[in-house]
Order: C-alpha cells, then sequence, then structure tokens
C-alpha cells in the first residue's frame, strides 16, 4: 500500500513545518508533495525532500474555486500512482489513536471505502495562566473532513463529491481513532504572525482578495481564546465518544452532490493525549 499527501500553502511556515515532520515521519517525504502560492524558497528549505510545485500568486479572485480544481486535478493525477492521496491543509494533520492503529498507513489499508473521514478537533496551545504545558482541544463537526481518497472523488466543501445518482447510498466512512488535528491556533505567537498576514492581504487594493474573517483575524483569534476559557472541561474519552456519535448522520447535499460532516459545535474542551500533534517547534 502506498500513500500520498498534498497542500498548498502561502507563508504559513510554523504549521507547514509540523505537516511535513508529520507526513514524511507517517509517508516517507519522497511522497509528500506542496505547492507553494507564489515563489517562496522558504517553503523548499522546510521541506527539503518533498516536490514543490511553484505557482504565481498574481491572481485572488475566484480563489476557493480554482484552487479547488487545481488539487483535485493533482489528486486525480497522483492516483494513477499512489493507493491512496491523503490532501489537507497545511495546518492539519491525520492523527491515529495508536491503541487502534499502528501506523496512519495501515489504517488506510484496512478500509474498504472509497473515501474517508476523520473527526475534527480544533487544537489550541497550552494555558500560558496556567502554566500547564498539555494541548487543549475542541471537537468540531466544521474540521471533521474528507481527508483521503483511493478513487478519484473530487473533494470540496470539507466533504467529497459524488456523482448525484450515488450520493444517497455513498459510505460515510469515519473510522473510530482517526482524528485532523486544526493547527490554526496552536502555536500563539505564529498564529498572531498569520493574522497579521491575512489582515494585510485582506486590506490588499484589487477585487478577489478575502473577506471579512481575513481582515478581522486578529478578532477572530482573541475570541476563539476567550471562547474555549469559557469552556467546561471534559475528559477525553467521554467528549470524544459524544462528537464521534453526533456526527454519524451526515449531509448530503443534493444541489451540489456533496457528502459532509455536519458543521456542529461542541460545548466542551480536552486536554489532548500526549500522542496528539503537535510536537515542539
Amino acid at each position: 500500500m502506498k500513500a500520498a499527501a498534498i497542500t498548498m500553502v502561502h507563508k504559513d511556515y510554523w504549521a507547514l513545518r509540523q505537516w511535513y515532520r508529520h507526513y514524511s515521519g507517517a509517508l516517507g517525504a519522497e511522497n509528500l508533495f506542496v505547492v507553494a502560492h507564489g515563489p517562496d524558497p522558504v517553503v523548499q528549505e522546510i521541506c527539503p525532500a518533498a516536490s514543490v510545485i511553484t505557482i504565481p500568486r498574481d491572481r485572488l479572485q475566484g480563489f476557493d474555486h480554482w484552487r479547488g480544481r487545481l488539487l483535485n486535478g493533482i489528486q486525480r493525477g497522483l492516483l494513477e500512482i499512489y493507493d491512496w492521496v491523503i490532501r489537507t491543509d497545511a495546518d492539519e494533520l491525520i492523527c491515529v489513536d495508536p491503541q487502534l492503529w499502528s501506523s496512519l498507513p495501515k489504517m488506510l489499508a484496512a478500509q474498504e471505502a472509497s473515501a474517508i473521514f476523520a473527526l475534527g478537533v480544533n487544537v489550541f496551545a497550552p494555558d500560558e495562566a496556567s502554566g500547564s504545558p498539555l494541548y487543549q482541544g475542541v471537537f468540531s463537526g466544521h474540521y471533521s473532513k474528507a481527508w483521503a481518497v483511493r478513487q478519484p472523488h473530487d473533494l470540496r466543501r470539507h466533504g467529497v463529491q459524488v456523482r448525484p445518482r450515488r450520493l444517497a447510498e455513498f459510505p460515510y466512512c469515519m473510522p473510530h481513532g482517526v482524528y485532523l488535528a486544526h493547527l490554526k491556533f496552536a502555536n500563539r505567537q505564529a498564529a498572531t504572525e498569520m493574522a497579521d498576514i491575512r489582515t494585510e492581504v485582506a486590506g490588499a487594493e484589487g477585487s478577489g482578495t478575502p473577506g471579512k474573517a481575513w481582515k478581522q483575524a486578529h478578532q477572530e483569534m482573541a475570541a476563539q481564546y476567550a471562547a474555549l476559557a469559557d469552556l467546561p472541561l471534559s475528559p477525553w474519552e467521554k467528549a470524544e465518544a459524544a462528537a464521534w456519535d453526533a456526527l454519524q448522520s451526515p449531509v448530503r447535499d443534493e444541489g451540489i452532490s456533496v457528502l459532509r460532516s455536519k458543521s456542529l459545535r461542541f460545548d466542551s474542551r480536552v486536554h489532548l493525549p500526549d500522542w496528539f500533534p503537535p510536537r515542539g517547534d
């Protein structure tokens, strides 16, 4: 069984280091493919043994649509060579519970479905006020995304797009013990630096620049940490089981023929197990 991983990135260096370290350890760096949005020698420095594809950064108009088509095209091409293709953002890591799966490739090899979802976890940096070294997490339906395919299905709107006649019966596969760790807020310094970049990009002149969420990136970061502090702390096992169960009735969007997870919000936080990424700086 042979698997590849692809991502697209612009300057998110801390997250990209995590992505490269994680997937090169799981799959081998020679099986990693990074699309650099704009010339950036730092990307190759961070990912020295990966294949880096540089594309121009001269058009943001319609970004989400053409980005999706581009990555779906690369994904389909890689499936001519690989059994599975993993696709996540640079700040998203797929991790597995070592008590259930000995490795990510072995988990993939055990799956019969042609597309896989993972239970999403928003990861937050340790609480500086308490002095605890433990990362915190909040389970997320929004980030319970489709992340790997072994057949040429397009990924769209955090789900998998299939032919309309197959949508009703297409299997929603979210294996136990498989998680999508979303690292946007897992490092406070990196989150602040990326908020600066998003604010700058959103404030640029011309059409097609990102909207309100990017213009208010610092406010969003502050709001996320404030909301986290207000959530009660639950044991990992209890909160994980409740979140997994709640997501087992997916959305089958007939308008765009996409199967996706419900965008549920969960009302507790957890301390992450010690095997959960990230690992240092």
